[in-house]
């Protein structure tokens, strides 16, 4: 098993990929449709991905908006979280 990496580098690598996926996590957040365990499974997630080494460098030349690429663990939560936060009007 693969040591985890370590946890600020995850959350932010995290926040950028949701930016590219089109989702703001602090409304996500204040929509009440990220929960707090919801989040800490993510960095978790995060932080155990095989590609996250690649992912900084990605992130760096995607085109903005690209959305989050088949190897990210979180891929299917952002979209879940976008057509969420899209169904309230938050988007």
């Amino acid at each position: 098993m693969r040591p985890l990496g370590e946890p600020m580098t995850h959350v932010r690598l995290m926040g950028r990929m949701a930016q590219q996926a089109g989702v703001d996590l602090a409304r996500a957040q204040e929509a009440g449709v990220l929960g707090q365990e919801d989040w800490a499974e993510m960095v978790a997630d995060c932080r155990g991905c095989d590609w996250g080494e690649r992912c900084p460098e990605w992130l760096d030349s995607a085109q903005k908006g690209a959305g989050a690429p088949d190897t990210c663990p979180n891929r299917d939560r952002f979209a879940r979280l976008k057509s969420n936060l899209e169904r309230l009007g938050y988007v």
